[in-house]
């Protein structure tokens, strides 16, 4: 390749990192995305910078930590004076496509909760920072009631193209939902769940949708993608194309024949709340209401479930992730049709993990785990297509100075993201260790305040400390991979406890806002 490369890059929601087929899962069957794999470098150890939607989003287009970009945690906007590294492809001269799941700007209009302050006192104090009168609403649902298609103002976060999918499952909204409108007259009914089709499944989040697989936001995210692609056949000018599935992310509603593709009996859960040695306040609370049958009356809030509720989510994700895995080769295929195939670096990712039985525990929450924080990442490269898997670092705030490389593009001042492509091309790792923040917006069972919490993740241990607790947790996860014994207590482990505090402490230090540029050096 020796011009600009275009990028294709495909996200899926909430999706762990051993949940395909490259990666060694031995029942959910993913060929179209193992075959990116098989032509190019797989990562064993990528991990997120943040394991909620919305903050590592924004730490991925960014390139800059949640704690400093501005979008902490999920129902706060990705400022509109953020810069983005579409916003440099932009200005370089890339056609930008933003098609599905954005997720940068809040799906509803709810305020967020008081941060330890009365209403009325945030009301009346202002900002640290002048805030513009800007509003965020381009992805709540008041903004697409009508039926004309509603047009976002772009640049969007530096993309040209947009066509938003907002919220999950069969309840998507935004364009989809516009486009599904004038589809079928009997949209609502289908997308009702007092209607859906009858099951026996018992998993509280599972619901058997009556919206048929044409119809369904995956269809839809697949056909505007192919249809982007085949715009592109005739343009010399580059593209970099983000194709971002809402799915797997609960509530679990495969539809057609992906419903019942996988049967739960084929799924085992190795790792049930009784394989934590020492189980922290957090699960003991979550298996208190587990036993006592109370579920959290918020949707998105984790939970603990019985053996046969966790088999039967497992299979309903392997249904959607396979589903998107078929749309994926459909929109490879017309990436081939548009003769762009030889000049597209394609990466597939995903946004953060889901617990999927670890300790018994469904979805994700503010408690760290590996299988919320680590995810797949696939880069298949024109101009490196022998096959490889990397065990290195790298995490979601790298994502953006790494394809600024590839496109020869300069990152801007304050980007703190490192650049993985020497690891691709050269073996060579770029990180020793990984910091993940995760400050959330709501309380959870098992712990006194709403989470604000530290991990710091090497090739051999996580180490993690909560904002007002004297307690943490540290992990040896090359000798105990599914961390199931905390050490933190472990007097033959102060010393490395000591280590990782203090490398801990460096970490946070580097991810401190580097402050604004002066306009002028001597």
């Amino acid at each position: 390749m020796t011009k600009r490369p275009n990028i294709l890059y495909f996200m899926t929601d909430q999706h762990r990192a051993d949940w395909l087929g490259c990666a060694g899962h031995s029942v959910v069957r993913t060929p179209n995305i193992d075959s990116l794999a098989g032509r190019g470098t797989r990562f064993t150890n990528f991990y997120v910078t943040t394991p909620v939607c919305m903050p590592n989003r924004g730490a991925i287009f960014t390139g800059r930590y949640p704690s400093v970009n501005g979008l902490r945690h999920n129902g706060l906007p990705l400022p509109e004076d953020a810069n983005t590294f579409v916003d440099l492809l932009r200005a370089a001269g890339y056609h930008t496509a933003s098609i599905g799941k954005s997720h940068l700007q809040p799906f509803t209009d709810r305020p967020v909760k008081a941060e330890g302050r009365s209403a009325a006192l945030n009301e009346a104090l202002p900002e640290a920072r002048k805030v513009r009168d800007t509003r965020y609403d381009a992805e709540q649902p008041q903004t697409y009631q009508g039926d004309a298609q509603y047009e976002v103002s772009t640049p969007y976060y530096g993309f040209d193209h947009v066509r938003l999918v907002t919220d999950h499952s069969d309840q998507c909204g935004g364009h989809y939902l516009q486009w599904l409108k004038q589809q079928t007259n009997e949209w609502a009914e289908i997308r009702d769940w007092a209607n859906q089709l009858p099951h026996r499944y018992a998993n509280p989040q599972a619901f058997r949708t009556r919206v048929p697989e044409e119809l369904y936001p995956t269809s839809y995210i697949r056909e505007e993608a192919k249809r982007f692609l085949a715009g592109r056949q005739d343009v010399d000018e580059p593209f970099f194309a983000f194709v971002s599935f809402p799915d797997p992310h609960h509530p679990f509603t495969p539809p057609g024949k992906y419903w019942d593709m996988y049967d739960p009996d084929d799924f085992e859960v190795p790792l049930p709340f009784e394989a934590h040695q020492n189980p922290p306040e957090q699960l003991r609370k979550w298996k208190a209401l587990m036993d006592e049958g109370v579920l959290p009356g918020n949707l998105q809030q984790a939970f603990m479930a019985p053996k046969r509720q966790i088999q039967e989510a497992m299979a309903l994700t392997a249904g959607m992730i396979t589903m998107i895995d078929d749309a994926i080769g459909d929109v490879l295929q017309a990436l081939e049709e548009s003769g762009k195939a030889e000049d597209t670096v394609v990466i597939f990712n995903a946004d953060h993990g889901d617990y999927m039985g670890a300790f018994s525990l469904l979805l994700k929450g503010p408690f760290p785990h590996v299988s919320v924080n680590k995810v797949p990442f696939i880069w298949a490269d024109p101009d490196n297509m022998a096959p490889k898997a990397v065990d290195g670092l790298a995490a979601s705030v790298d994502i953006a100075p790494t394809i600024l490389e590839r496109c020869g593009v300069l990152p801007y001042f304050g980007m703190q993201g490192r650049s993985f492509l020497p690891q691709i091309e050269r073996d060579v790792p770029t990180r020793e260790v990984v910091l993940i923040e995760h400050e959330e917006n709501k309380m959870y069972p098992g712990l006194p305040a709403i989470p604000n919490i530290r991990n710091l993740v090497t090739t051999t241990h996580r180490l993690t400390v909560y904002k007002g607790l004297e307690t943490g947790e540290l992990f040896d996860t090359g000798a105990d991979p599914n961390e199931t014994l905390n050490l933190w207590d472990d007097p033959a482990s102060s010393a490395v406890k000591s280590r990782l505090l203090f490398e801990l402490s460096q970490a946070m230090l580097d991810a401190i806002e580097p402050g604004p540029r002066p306009l002028r050096y001597v």
